[in-house]
């Protein structure tokens, strides 16, 4: 996400900011739509393909919103300033905890849990 971003930033070709009426969309708001997508679409779907690509797209849109988290507490675009050095540290925290959990709840293929028990 950050690559991306930064790729903005300095005006790659062919990537730019997205505005409507002159104002700036952040990408969190991308993520927040992304959220309310997948939690209506996860009402009605039951399928396990579906529950696995509502699983990816819930990660891409945590992962938008949690990149902003310094300009959503500050309210003030502080992205490339050191104060977006929060944003960072969430993110790094955030994969930390989902990693975690997954790991600690993971059965093996067979059902069993990871200890054998």
């Amino acid at each position: 996400m950050r690559l991306l971003t930064w790729l903005i930033h300095i005006e790659v070709a062919g990537l730019g900011d997205v505005q409507t009426g002159g104002v700036h969309i952040h990408h969190y708001v991308w993520g927040i739509l992304l959220l309310v997508v997948v939690g209506a679409a996860g009402l009605v779907a039951r399928s396990a393909r579906a529950r696995a690509w509502m699983g990816l797209a819930y990660g891409v849109g945590l992962a938008l919103v949690v990149d902003e988290a310094a300009l959503l507490l500050s309210l003030e675009d502080v992205y490339w300033d050191t104060t977006g050095g929060i944003s960072i540290a969430l993110a790094i925290a955030v994969i930390a905890v989902a990693g975690s959990v997954l790991a600690a709840t993971r059965e093996d293929s067979d059902g069993d849990e990871p200890d054998g028990g």
